[in-house]
């Protein structure tokens, strides 16, 4: 049942504030009532940790502050609090999200509705704190939901909206924003911060029901049931994340009502798509580069824009079929890497590409990997990209079917 919620101007809810994004999740966690937070220090998500502490340092939040021995006990710790019916927090970023692999996967198995923050950076060896997405998307089969922000602003109103998706008791699976490393988790923004009287109209309290775990209501979390019931467990998470989709646009449109913002598409952000025949596709920061290349070529007389991928999972298959089969040609841009995949393209590509296959009308579809390791994806790799796709959608065969990779050297 969807959460009723009272309207509420947004003159009255909020205050504007210099943030870099992982201040804006910490004050997320403020405004949610976090009771449980863990943490173990890796760049670039330990932003938070930072902003946390300052905030109960100065007497502006209250919240079970626990510093973890590593990455891997900090996720159990929250595990745990989850279950014991405390709303939680966590983070981490590239090998230390890696280090925690274990206790990730057990908690989408254990249906737990932890919300972290995965601050993307590149996986060692060899070893960079620039952005890339690998680490959140090794966890894209497992049953965490994943979106991606591409502002401070929108890393706050995702948090929020996180709790939100994912206590609901149809969801009930942990969810992981992915906050790209230094563009986003480092770069100061102005940031609308609501009241937390609007937060609490918004979010209602954590209740996970007859799900807790309370000597007074004696269940079993974590059990071995072998073959005989795990596909059928199994097929529960499949079915949750299936209603994700559901929650998550009702849980936008009481977001877009209380607060005014978060755009026609709880998935998908349009821009300059309205007669354009050719589109980038990507997702986080990478908007921001590509969204100036896009006003450049206008002006030169291009009809181009973006689609911007709000949540990679669940994928919004249909909203991505109806943007995309718009339009001639598709650029996929990744931020990441699948060696050995389908024509050797990204995640993102051979997730469009899947979802494109079975329409009649569909575009040319050409895949990018750029921007790794926290490389700039600068302007005359964006009019490379647009080259390619623009080519791609005239017929080339040369670059079309493919992925190419952008601003490397010989």
């Amino acid at each position: 049942m969807a959460v009723e919620v009272k309207a509420t101007p947004t003159t009255e809810v909020e205050t504007e504030q210099l943030l870099t994004g992982c201040e804006a999740i910490a004050e997320a966690i403020r405004l949610a009532d976090v009771d449980v937070m863990a943490a173990y220090p890796i760049r670039p998500y330990d932003g938070v940790m930072q902003a946390a502490a300052k905030l109960i340092a100065n007497g502006k939040m209250d919240v079970e502050y626990i510093v973890a021995d590593g990455e891997h006990s900090q996720f159990e710790i929250v595990k745990h609090a989850s279950a014991v019916g405390s709303r939680v927090f966590v983070g981490s970023s590239g090998v230390g999200w890696f280090y925690a692999f274990e206790a990730i996967a057990v908690t989408a198995g254990l249906r737990l509705p932890v919300v972290a923050i995965c601050g993307n950076r590149a996986l060692d060896d060899p070893g960079a704190f620039g952005t890339e997405h690998n680490d959140s998307l090794a966890v894209r089969d497992l049953g965490w939901l994943l979106p991606w922000a591409e502002t401070a602003q929108e890393s706050m109103d995702l948090a929020l909206m996180a709790w939100r998706v994912a206590e609901d008791k149809r969801v009930s699976l942990p969810i992981a924003i992915g906050l790209d490393g230094a563009f986003l988790t480092h770069s100061q923004q102005p940031v609308k911060v609501p009241t937390k009287a609007a937060v609490d109209a918004f979010l209602p309290k954590y209740d996970l029901g007859d799900r807790l775990l309370h000597p007074d209501n004696p269940i079993t979390i974590a059990p071995q049931v072998d073959q005989d019931w795990l596909m059928e467990i199994r097929r529960q998470n499949d079915a949750a994340m299936r209603k994700a989709l559901t929650v998550i646009t009702e849980a936008h449109a009481d977001f877009k009502r209380i607060f005014g913002r978060g755009g026609d598409s709880p998935f998908l952000d349009e821009y300059m798509t309205d007669d354009a025949e050719v589109v980038f596709f990507g997702q986080g920061t990478l908007a921001l580069p590509m969204k100036v290349a896009i006003r450049r070529l206008r002006a030169q007389g291009h009809k181009v824009g973006l689609v911007r991928l709000k949540w990679f999972r669940p994928f919004p298959t249909q909203e991505i079929v109806k943007s995309l089969t718009r339009f001639k040609a598709v650029g996929v841009i990744d931020r990441d890497y699948s060696f050995g995949s389908p024509f050797y393209g990204g995640v993102l590509y051979n997730e469009v590409r899947s979802a494109l296959y079975s329409q009649t009308k569909r575009p040319t579809v050409v895949g990018f990997i750029a921007g790794l390791g926290g490389r700039e994806i600068e302007q005359p790799m964006a009019n490379e990209i647009f080259e390619k796709t623009m080519a791609a959608g005239r017929g080339d065969l040369s670059v079309g079917d493919q992925c190419h990779w952008i601003g490397v050297r010989d």
